[in-house]
């Protein structure tokens, strides 16, 4: 069952057609990876779809219900979360500050406190760092704090933009293994990469978008198979 489906979406930036009229969906319990060149569209569709900017044409539709005008905090708590590209933590609040600020939806604190903990229990290094301030954290760490940011929410579907930019190797490889940790434990997630083997090795299906267009689509398998996707985005 579809739980995000995107209809005939158009967006503008003055009178610069950003994104062309494109459709999508992604169904409960999946990894959707959109993939494409800078420029392509994929952070305006995330911001789209989030309610940080309003589409002139077309329509977003999550759990059934357009969310197309609707203000972004409300939609998060609809059940949404939104991994911004370059992490965007509140650098002058600690670790733990920003974990909660990722709850101010929720009211059940004792709910609350058992995502901290289950936060904690997957990220080890947020609750070692956990009165640390966020800005003085390194690259690595900071994404795993947006990721739990995001995660303190309670999502049933997370977004995450561009995860592994400027990263190491190292970090990198940890966080798609939280990536899909997060998928087994029942989160839907669209993810948005410029790392498109890494993106299409732990995806159900992709999008590969061009100019604001969509012009392929598939199951992920296929796709890292596909000798054009391979030439233009796996760089072989």
């Amino acid at each position: 069952m579809a739980m995000l489906e995107i209809h005939d979406l158009e967006v503008f930036y003055g009178v610069i057609k950003a994104i062309k009229g494109i459709s999508f969906k992604v169904n409960e319990g999946e990894v959707i990876a959109l993939i494409g060149a800078n420029g392509a569209g994929k952070t305006t569709i995330l911001h789209t779809i989030t309610g940080l900017i309003m589409p002139k044409k077309g329509r977003v539709i999550f759990d059934g219900i357009e969310i197309s005008k609707i203000k972004s905090h409300k939609i998060v708590s609809m059940g949404m979360a939104h991994v911004p590209e370059g992490r965007r933590v509140f650098a002058q609040l600690s670790v733990f500050q920003n974990l909660m600020l990722g709850a101010f939806t929720r009211k059940d604190k004792a709910e609350i406190e058992n995502s901290l903990k289950s936060i904690y229990k997957r990220f080890p290094r947020l609750e070692e760092r956990k009165n640390q301030i966020a800005g003085t954290l390194s690259g690595g760490e900071q994404q795993m704090l947006a990721m739990g940011r995001a995660l303190m929410s309670k999502p049933r579907i997370i977004l995450m933009d561009e995860p592994s930019m400027g990263l190491s190797p190292i970090f990198v490889n940890e966080i798609f293994g939280i990536i899909e940790e997060v998928s087994q434990m029942g989160t839907t997630v669209l993810l948005v990469e410029q790392n498109a083997k890494k993106a299409l090795a732990i995806a159900d299906r992709a999008y590969v978008l061009e100019t604001g267009n969509i012009i392929l689509e598939g199951m992920a398998s296929e796709l890292l198979d596909n000798d054009e996707i391979r030439k233009a985005y796996l760089g072989e």
